[in-house]
């Protein structure tokens, strides 16, 4: 482990978690059901595509 980062701190699973944070805002997003999950879908897949960006300058 290279420069002391924590292992959950690394490019991978990072980008997976925020993958899946896009995945359940666009779920969120096209769901008939609850008016309160696609009125923060938006809020959602933004955090995740932002989380992706930050995320991508992590170290391997």
């Amino acid at each position: 482990m290279s420069g002391g980062w924590p292992s959950w701190l690394r490019r991978g699973p990072m980008e997976n978690v925020a993958t899946v944070l896009i995945a359940v805002g666009v779920v969120m997003l096209m769901q008939p059901l609850a008016l309160a999950a696609f009125s923060w879908s938006f809020t959602v897949i933004l955090t995740g595509t932002v989380m992706f960006l930050i995320v991508s300058h992590f170290p391997d």
